[in-house]
Order: structure tokens, then C-alpha cells, then sequence
């Protein structure tokens, strides 16, 4: 399992542990212990790390994407250009721009004023409840969020829907019907990751400030930070046949 492909997804393993860590444990203590109060300052942190870490995600797909890529579209060359460094350096360009995405996202939306009673109609703190809140005009602030939207979920959407038009082109040229299924099964999980994150998200944030479906946007944002985390382990395991060998081997 020692392959860019594993890389990639110990990374994302990580991100998404990750997130459901921010999300999950608060959201038990307003369901359970009836507390459903949340410090200013703990506001900050979730909104920043969420952001940072669905952020990251995004352009990790991506990069995971241009990965599946080269394996199937020079599989002579995939050693030589996948190596080490290239993997880490992608990841950390990963990281970069997610980061910085969520400091200005964080940083701008908490420079807006806020109405009393200071109470969101949400399962924690996100872009849009916040901005709800605002006594303020934030017209400019919703544009900039479809912008940052574009950028940070279409951009890294467009170029993973580049890599598999050519990855397409790639398998419908494999002359058996077995090769075609087994090149086909590498990038159907990844497919089905990037399908679920892409409609959830798109959604939440397009429309930032729509409040005539808040309780569609609460079911989109558990599916986007909750479900999905939840479920990639499970598509990226058992959909997978090196996975399934290891763990037989390991048992």
C-alpha cells in the first residue's frame, strides 16, 4: 500500500477524522446534554477549522484526480512522475490554500455586526447561519463567498472532471471488457466522494443567505460534514481490493 494512491488517501483519512472531530462531539452535547451554547471564541475555532478542513479536502480530491490521471493515462512514466516529493508537495499546496481560504473567510465574516439575540438556527458554526445574523448589508459578502465557492469547490471540480474525460478516453480504448471493469473500479469510489461533496456543498453556499430552505441546508451541511467523512472509509475499503487483501492478512 506504499503507492501515491494510498498517500493520498491516508491524507484524506486524516482530513476527514478531522472534521467530523469538530463537528460531531458539540453536536452530541446540544442533542444530549441540552447545552446548546457555544463561546465566541469556540465559534472561531469551528468555523475556521471546517472551513480549512473542507478547503483542503477539495484540492486534495483534485489532486487525487491528476494521480488516477497518470496511473491510467501513462502508467510507464506514473513512478517518475508521482514520486515523493511531488505527492507532498501536492499535499502541501493542499493545505496552503485551504488555510488561506479559511482565514479570510473567518476573519471577514466575523467583522460583521451581529443582532441580538445571537441564536443560529444551525448544528454549528457555518458561513451562512452567521451571516443570518448580520444587522448590517452583506450583499458584498455574499458575492464574495459565490466567488470563493467557485474557486474553491468549481476550480478543483472542473480540473477532476478534465482527468476523467481523459481517463474515459483512456478506458474505452482498453481492448477487454475485465480491463476496462478493473480500470473503471479504481476511479468509481473517487467519483462517488467527489459527486456527494460537489452537490452538498454547492448548494450550502451558492445561495449563502436563501433562508426558505434552512432545513434543507441543515440536512446538506450533515451530509457534507458528517456523512460523507463517515462514509469514505467504507467506500475507499471495501471497494478496494488491495484494502480487502491486507485486512484479510492482518485478521
Amino acid at each position: 500500500l506504499h503507492t501515491p494512491m494510498y498517500f493520498f488517501l491516508r491524507v484524506l483519512s486524516f482530513l476527514d477524522i478531522s472534521t467530523a472531530s469538530v463537528v460531531v462531539p458539540k453536536m452530541l452535547v446540544n442533542f444530549l446534554a441540552g447545552d446548546r451554547s457555544i463561546s465566541y471564541t469556540g465559534c472561531i475555532t469551528q468555523l475556521f477549522s471546517v472551513v480549512v478542513l473542507a478547503a483542503t479536502e477539495w484540492y486534495l480530491l483534485a489532486a487525487m484526480a491528476y494521480d488516477r490521471y497518470v496511473a491510467i493515462c501513462n502508467p510507464l512514466r506514473y513512478a517518475t512522475i508521482m514520486n515523493s516529493r511531488v505527492c507532498r508537495s501536492l499535499v502541501l499546496l493542499s493545505c496552503c490554500s485551504g488555510s488561506i481560504v479559511s482565514v479570510v473567510q473567518t476573519a471577514w465574516v466575523f467583522t460583521l455586526p451581529f443582532c441580538e439575540p445571537k441564536q443560529i438556527n444551525y448544528f454549528f458554526c457555518d458561513i451562512p447561519p452567521l451571516i443570518m445574523l448580520s444587522c448590517t448589508d452583506t450583499s458584498l459578502y455574499e458575492k464574495q463567498i459565490i466567488m470563493t465557492t467557485v474557486l474553491v469547490i468549481f476550480t478543483p471540480f472542473c480540473l477532476i472532471l478534465v482527468s476523467y474525460a481523459c481517463i474515459l478516453s483512456s478506458i474505452l480504448r482498453i481492448s477487454s471488457a475485465e480491463g476496462r471493469h478493473k480500470t473503471f473500479s479504481t476511479c468509481s469510489s473517487h467519483l462517488i466522494v467527489v459527486t456527494l461533496y460537489c452537490g452538498s456543498g454547492t448548494l450550502i453556499y451558492l445561495q449563502p443567505k436563501a433562508s426558505y430552505y434552512q432545513d434543507a441546508k441543515k440536512v446538506l451541511a450533515l451530509i457534507y460534514t458528517t456523512v460523507v467523512p463517515t462514509l469514505n472509509p467504507l467506500i475507499y475499503s471495501l471497494r478496494n481490493k488491495e484494502v480487502k487483501e491486507v485486512l484479510i492478512r492482518m485478521m
